[in-house]
């Protein structure tokens, strides 16, 4: 597992690293497919290095066509995200985005340490894909609480899933958003 990462409800690796203000912290949305809507992707070599983080086995170089696979999915992703968070109706055309790629085949599960290697082959952009997506639809499924929610700072859209028992997380990163308000908090308090 890439340093920093951390497995998610669905056991995917959830979280990256992000650079704001020239400052680098972590941000972890709870999500795989959250993750996808926030990765920086301008080619198909971003792609493979974003898949590769996430998959040991992913296979040969990302083309240009999954490439704009991906950037299509990202951009459904993150308008659902959006209409979760607002508790808006999801548009039509990306509902028909995530269920395409949530129909094609995604990464098998498979149990380590079998003498038989099904299942363990080569992952393809393509079946990540998937699997990001399909991600999406349970994402979707499991939001009844309204656990999908953007940070609470004026100042940041991020948006996440609170995996927390209590359901009652507030920001997008402690090590950021939170920090700044209990900062703001505190010296609001001297100033009484």
């Amino acid at each position: 597992m890439p340093v920093g990462l951390v497995t998610g409800h669905y056991g995917y690796m959830t979280g990256q690293w992000l650079t704001t203000d020239g400052a680098r912290w972590w941000f972890d949305t709870g999500s795989l497919s959250l993750d996808f809507g926030r990765a920086p992707l301008e080619t198909a070599a971003d792609l493979e290095a974003w898949l590769g983080e996430r998959y040991e086995r992913i296979a040969d170089e990302a083309s240009q066509r999954d490439l704009t696979d991906a950037l299509a999915l990202q951009t459904a992703i993150s308008r659902i995200a959006r209409a979760q968070v607002e508790a808006a109706k999801l548009q039509p055309d990306d509902i028909d985005t995530v269920n395409l790629f949530a129909a094609t085949p995604d990464i098998p599960p498979a149990i380590e340490g079998g003498h038989r290697q099904a299942g363990r082959g080569r992952v393809r952009a393509g079946q990540a894909l998937s699997t990001i997506a399909r991600d999406v639809v349970h994402l979707v499924a499991r939001n009844a609480e309204g656990r999908i929610r953007e940070c609470d700072a004026d100042d940041c859209a991020l948006v996440f899933y609170d995996e927390s028992r209590t359901n009652n997380r507030r920001w997008c990163s402690m090590q950021r958003c939170g920090n700044r308000a209990k900062v703001r908090a505190f010296r609001a308090k001297g100033k009484l």
